[in-house]
């Protein structure tokens, strides 16, 4: 009897795979095989694909590039999703099921924005040239 898992963190296969779905995708990009205007104008970089557990469901996390209307991009590219499931076949041939692909927003960047300009805040800098005297 196999057992399951206890964490939530993704597999070895579903990194792997996850991996070999997000460079495809990026060549269906690159190519400019999408024939859409939104699409086809915009530089797009895609950071992460994470699969579903079965494999079935890929969720491509991207950035348009130059872009203040990123939900514009999004929403294309769902439109667009099911063509682009067609083009990744000679890429993902291996794939006994080829993934639905899904495209969300990837916010981390702007995360990891708000965090460097909290550490960069005159209150943590205050806070940290304090924690230097004291030690000292």
């Amino acid at each position: 009897m196999a057992t399951r898992p206890t964490t939530s963190a993704p597999s070895q296969r579903m990194l792997r795979v996850g991996e070999q779905v997000r460079a495809a995708i990026t060549q269906v990009l690159q190519r400019g095989e999408v024939r859409d205007d939104v699409i086809e104008k915009t530089v797009i970089s895609i950071s992460e694909v994470r699969m579903s557990p079965d494999l079935k469901i890929a969720t491509a996390f991207v950035t348009p590039l130059g872009v203040t209307d990123h939900n514009a991009v999004i929403a294309a590219l769902n439109r667009n999703a099911k063509y682009i499931r067609g083009r990744l076949g000679p890429q993902l041939r291996q794939m006994k099921y080829m993934p639905e692909v899904r495209f969300r927003d990837d916010t981390s960047f702007d995360n990891y924005k708000k965090i460097d300009e909290l550490l960069r805040s005159p209150e943590v800098q205050r806070d940290l040239d304090q924690g230097d005297t004291e030690e000292e």
